[in-house]
């Protein structure tokens, strides 16, 4: 096992710009992957065509990623990231979840409602661009100069091709701006999902952490013009027992890390933003509990809500560790004064450390009412995110495309569309407990005398104002949306439907926070960050990787276990390491079908793999793929100390989990009866 001291381990990885970067270390976008520093760490011998065929062998599927696999447009991704589809194709009656969805015929594929996946076909840098659209501008007027530049370029690149869409993406915070070109599928159908419990198996102890004992796999298809999509580029299906210290390559589309921010804006997360995001999450997942416990129906309703806030909980207390280790952040503190240094030495202009730092009791002091005003308005109801996007698309499409609120401009009203009119089964019982506990939690933050609370409650209660809004709301009708959609801003203000006069009578404060956020926030944030990041190429070069932010990019490491105290591990789990797990009580109860077809599968089958590869959350379900552009299994999770790796990748502990293809095949053929796919992967 390779060993960094762990100063100098820390120090690598505290702000992604040691020149070079450690061994697996890096995020890396497919226009700047570090092709030599690759084939040398691990001895392999790709090139830029392979390069090209693995990025177009990668789709992204809502938050998670995957990998095509055959040439008709099968695709694989974890279960957990079909499993609001698998939800809103299931009934009480027929529950998918309890049963896997393993249809006969590919004509029994279902659509998944409001599916998209994407392709990523094309990267163009449009950096002076951007920068000159913020020149000499300040505050409000900046963020919504760049936003209509970005707009712009976006709809100028698209030209309202519904096929395609287009987006400027912000990387190095800022230091560099870069059009991406997707193709996109929104036809988009399950193929096979196994029982829930096959791929959750060990439930929320095992979560975030290895052994690990899951099927974590699924397979959905791109559909076109009603057809199943032509995609000669795809993945070769490679099921063979993988092999420790075997190099491997990961595609995906990691979410978002914090690698680029200054000490002083991590304290910023670790003393206000990460508290106030936990103990939200805690009590929401305890309403939850209490909500799935009181019915059946109820059980049925909460179960994917509960998986998600359980898992976003989780992963804020390993964040929250991280940020709390007195060695780790001395490492990024270090870190952070040799590019101060070298900075210096390059006589940087200003001081965007210092900006960065003035910004930060501005942030702390705005963060509770813009997280419960704005960016979690709400609190996740799908009634009250109907009503609020049709009062504000309303409003902002009776205005210029480069006018409007960013999300709203031309170039993206088709996917709001499309995410609005999608035929998703409401809750009315579960959106209530949503909008409870919201407007509960912010008269609690923001108190009962803080004007903005006396405009969202008036004389109600949290409970009474959420149970008339919900019981009175008729948006769970996709036929009543359309109409309030095509209607504009007329039709919106003279709607009687509760939700839709709540949301109009709320807005204007929402816009407030969002805008008073802007300008004293975002705004000099994004400025001080375009300095840091100019400081950091000419300190570092392009040996520097940018944050992930959503988009598509390729990590590598090999197969591995580790030997971190209180972390070891070997690089494999078995199904015989699965039936010694198992229990007969939840969570550690054995799936029915899977358990019912013990005696058809080989016990030494490799159920999960641990890889030294740099992930995060978003690169669920991105495929790990060998030097001969063979898929070896799919990222389905990561060890607890690896959540760590929103603020800086370190070699020691960094282990991504996967499930293999070999077990993939084992379960289609021996469990659930898809030989069809099988066939179709080649892998009979």
């Amino acid at each position: 096992m390779r060993y960094l001291a762990p100063s100098l381990a820390v120090l690598a990885l505290s702000l992604a710009a040691a020149a070079p970067t450690q061994a697996e270390e890096g995020m890396w976008t497919f226009d700047n992957f570090p092709i030599a520093r690759a084939n040398a760490t691990l001895g392999t011998h790709i090139d830029q065509a392979w390069l090209d065929r693995v990025r177009l062998s990668s789709a992204k599927f809502g938050g998670c990623s995957a990998g095509i696999v055959s040439a008709e447009g099968l695709v694989m991704t974890n279960n957990h990231c079909v499993s609001s589809c698998v939800a809103n194709l299931s009934t009480q009656a027929i529950n998918y979840a309890e049963t896997g969805f393993t249809p006969a015929r590919r004509e029994d594929e279902l659509k998944c409602p409001g599916g998209t996946a994407e392709i990523l076909t094309d990267i163009t840098d449009v950096t002076e661009r951007m920068h000159k659209a913020g020149e000499g501008l300040s505050g409000q007027a900046f963020t919504r100069a760049r936003d209509a530049e970005a707009g712009r370029i976006e709809q100028e690149a698209c030209d309202g091709d519904t096929g395609k869409r287009c987006q400027v993406v912000s990387l190095y915070r800022g230091g560099q701006f870069k059009l991406y070109t997707y193709k996109k599928y929104t036809d988009v159908r399950l193929a096979f999902a196994p029982e829930e419990r096959a791929a959750t198996f060990g439930g929320d102890l095992d979560n975030f952490s290895f052994p690990r004992f899951a099927i974590d796999a699924a397979f959905i298809r791109l559909y076109e013009n009603g057809q199943p999509a032509v995609t000669p580029t795809h993945f070769t299906w490679n099921a063979a027992t993988p092999v420790e210290g075997t190099p491997v390559f990961v595609s995906g589309s990691p979410g978002s890390t914090q690698r680029l921010l200054t000490q002083d804006q991590l304290m910023t997360i670790r003393d206000v933003v990460l508290p106030m995001d936990q103990l939200l999450a805690s009590e929401l997942r305890g309403r939850m509990i209490r909500f799935s416990e009181e019915s059946e129906e109820n059980a049925f309703i909460a179960m994917d809500p509960i998986s998600s806030v359980e898992n976003s909980y989780k992963r804020g207390l390993g964040r929250m560790r991280a940020l709390i280790d007195p060695a780790f952040m001395a490492g990024r503190a270090e870190a952070e004064a040799d590019f101060r240094a070298r900075a210096a030495a390059g006589s940087t202009a200003g001081d965007p450390w210092a900006d960065l730092a003035a910004v930060q009791p501005i942030q702390r002091q705005l963060y509770p009412a813009y997280s419960l005003l704005e960016a979690r308005a709400g609190g996740g109801s799908s009634l009250y995110g109907y009503a609020e996007t049709l009062v504000r698309a309303a409003a902002e499409r009776a205005k210029p495309s480069d006018q409007r609120l960013p999300e709203f401009a031309d170039s993206r009203l088709a996917s709001v569309e499309s995410r609005l009119m999608a035929e998703r089964p409401v809750y009315p019982s579960l959106d209530q407990l949503r909008l409870e506990w919201w407007l509960s939690k912010t008269r609690e933050w923001l108190t009962v005398d803080d004007p903005r609370v006396r405009v969202l409650l008036g004389q109600e209660s949290p409970e009474g104002l959420s149970a008339r809004l919900v019981a009175g709301t008729s948006l769970a009708d996709p036929a009543v949306r359309r109409a309030l959609w095509d209607g504009g801003l007329a039709a919106v203000r003279a709607s009687n439907d509760p939700l839709i006069q709540y949301a109009l009578k709320v807005d204007d404060q929402a816009r407030a926070v969002r805008a008073d956020w802007e300008a004293r926030v975002e705004a000099p944030t994004a400025r001080a960050s375009e300095q840091l990041a100019a400081a950091r190429f000419a300190a570092y070069g392009d040996a520097v990787y940018p944050d992930a932010t959503g988009t598509l990019r390729l990590t590598y490491g090999r197969i591995e276990g580790t030997d971190v105290p209180g972390q070891r591990f070997g690089a494999f789990t078995t199904f015989n390491g699965l039936w010694d797990r198992a229990t007969g009580a939840a969570p550690f109860d054995v799936a029915p079908k899977l358990l019912a077809a013990k005696d058809r599968i080989d016990g030494d089958t490799v159920l999960n793999m641990a890889v030294s590869s740099d992930t995060i959350g978003g690169s669920s379900g991105s495929p790990v793929v060998n030097e001969a552009g063979e898929i070896l299994g799919a990222n389905f999770d990561s060890t607890v100390l690896s959540q760590r790796n929103a603020y800086g990748y370190d070699v020691n502990v960094n282990r991504s989990v996967i499930v293999t293809t070999g077990a993939v095949t084992t379960a289609l053929r021996d469990v659930y009866g898809m030989q069809r796919l099988v066939t179709e992967l080649g892998a009979d």
